[in-house]
């Protein structure tokens, strides 16, 4: 009886609840799977906030809206709207993308191992990576790759081909092609076997003079550190370099620790501040020189531009503020901001500006971007409209920003680092028909090759440099080529200039170099006559080489 009294007692108590229990969980289901009603969860101060609004809004889409959307491509605007509200550099990359900015920044990727360009219709083999397995089995420059696989990639049939897609691939996995060889009747067959390619940073590394080594990087990715330091070591050792110009135009950056690491080299010193970074959620960092240099360099001079930005202005604000070389060259872009990048679930990533650096004086070098990113990209036009690239106008700077080197030299920071020695653009090169002719030249280069056996003209690169000396046939020959690729009511005339004549010329010559003697030989030929690299040298040539660079 007892026991009975207790039960329905029990029953009484749990009733209730069982029903809210249930009638919470249908409640649940119901908004779930309602088509008018999305899920909300709030806080608990009841202040209406919404887990998930971006969610919320493309459900709301995805079950209602008029017409069908490719939920995809909306989830990617609305991640890239939020994005242009931050600054330039915060970027989201789809997973399509990935695989190629992975390849960028860790500075390999799995392939055959050429260099290739299409001209007319026809993928025509630059240059095979030296050590790589294109140049194990034998493909040479000049060769056109006519087959890959059973796919024809020759000829206008062929345009939509994606060549680079099939030569790519897994390491260790095997590919097929022919070639047509100048000079060889057929196809020659050749099967390759994929392997770990090599994506150099170090353009070129040579001796200008006997004592003055140049090394040129393009980006700062993950070899670039130990790239520069065989070149280094080889130039040092084998030529007895002592001073060294480091050309950073057109570098957009990359890796910072990289850019650190490569400093590290040029101070001998331990604990010189070489950059530090800091923001919102981003305490401060310094980043120091570490005391092992492994050689000891003279004089130090830095070209930059306006495409040098981010790790490259880092180097060069280094060497400024620190007064361990001369900064030669035009105001550099203006990115003073350091993003770190986060995997997404879905193989996508977030690139996200977490801090701002700045150079050892104190300087931040970041442009402004408030009046929108259109504004931000197009500065350089800015620049060469008002008259500051060719040296007409001075640069108007914030006496707010200025700061000061080790040794109390005035520098300014809020866009760019302004060199120690300015080199101004020549408009004569600026010219609408040598610019059209001179972009047939890298294609030209092929046919030229073809009928003309000039690598069998000269024993080395000395008596080529020295004895190859083409004329006007070479200047008609892109005249032709340029106008037969204009649009109907476009013109082209031949430029009268002799030095703008001999400046096709002097690059053609170059193209050619780099064809037969490798890629750096290209900056060889382009260098002897290069304002920026010829200011450097003279002024490494002073006895105090800083102080004639900053003499008023």
């Amino acid at each position: 009886m007892s026991i009975n009294n207790q039960n329905r007692s029990s029953g009484n108590v749990w009733l209730p609840l069982m029903f809210a229990i249930v009638l919470a969980m249908g409640l649940f289901i119901g908004l779930q799977f309602s088509g008018n009603a999305p899920f909300i969860a709030r806080t608990g101060e009841g202040t209406g906030f919404t887990k998930d609004r971006v969610e919320e809004v493309l459900r709301y889409v995805d079950m209602r809206y008029v017409e069908k959307q490719d939920r995809e491509e909306l989830t990617r605007t609305a991640i890239r709207s939020v994005l242009d509200e931050l600054d330039p550099h915060s970027n989201f990359f789809p997973v399509e993308d990935m695989q190629a900015l992975k390849e960028q920044m860790d500075g390999n990727f799995d392939g055959i191992g050429v260099e290739f360009m299409v001209v007319e219709d026809t993928i025509v083999v630059v240059s095979p990576v030296s050590g790589g397995p294109s140049e194990a089995v034998g493909i040479m420059a000049g060769d056109k790759i006519v087959m890959i696989e059973d796919s024809l990639v020759a000829g206008p049939t062929a345009k939509d081909t994606d060549a680079t897609k099939l030569l790519r691939g897994a390491s260790g996995t095997e590919v097929s092609i022919e070639v047509k060889r100048p000079g060889q009747s057929g196809l020659l067959p050749f099967t390759i076997t994929r392997a770990a390619i090599p994506m150099h940073s170090v353009d070129a590394a040579y001796m200008l003079d006997e004592k003055t080594a140049y090394i040129k990087i393009n980006r700062f990715s993950g070899t670039t550190y130990t790239e520069f330091m065989t070149e280094l070591e080889r130039l040092i050792k084998e030529d007895d370099a002592e001073d060294l110009i480091l050309d950073l135009r057109e570098n957009p950056g990359g890796y910072l620790d990289h850019a650190t690491k490569l400093l590290s080299q040029l101070f001998e010193e331990r604990g010189k501040l070489l950059v530090y970074t800091e923001g919102a959620s981003s305490p401060r960092k310094d980043y120091k020189s570490n005391g092992q240099a492994f050689y000891t360099l003279g004089e130090v001079a830095v070209l930059i531009n306006g495409g040098s930005a981010s790790a490259s202005e880092i180097v060069a604000g280094a060497v400024q503020d620190q007064d361990r070389g001369i900064v030669v060259g035009r105001r550099s872009f203006g990115k003073g901001l350091v993003q770190e990048q986060y995997d997404l679930s879905d193989g996508s990533a977030l690139r996200l500006t977490v801090a701002r650096f700045y150079t050892p004086s104190g300087r931040s070098i970041q442009r402004s971007y408030e009046e929108g990113e259109e504004e931000y990209r197009s500065e350089l036009d800015r620049r060469y409209n008002s008259g500051e690239l060719d040296g007409s106008a001075v640069v108007q700077r914030d006496s707010s920003l200025i700061y000061y080197t080790a040794n109390g030299h005035e520098v300014y920071g809020g866009g760019g680092i302004t060199p120690d020695v300015f080199v101004p653009i020549d408009t004569d090169y600026y010219d609408r028909n040598f610019l059209l002719l001179r972009q047939e030249i890298p294609a030209y280069v092929f046919r030229y090759l073809e009928l003309n056996r000039v690598g069998e003209q000269f024993e080395n690169f000395a008596d080529y440099e020295n004895g190859f000396r083409p004329g006007d046939e070479v200047i008609d020959a892109l005249f032709e080529r340029a106008s037969a690729e204009l649009e109907e009511g476009e013109e082209i005339v031949l430029p009268a200039s002799p030095k703008l004549r001999e400046a096709l010329l002097q690059f053609f010559r170059a193209r050619i170099a780099k064809q037969l003697y490798g890629g750096d030989h290209l900056f060889r030929i382009l260098n002897r006559d290069d304002p920026f690299v010829n200011q450097a040298r003279e002024l490494l040539r002073k006895d105090n080489p800083l102080a004639e660079a900053r003499a008023d």
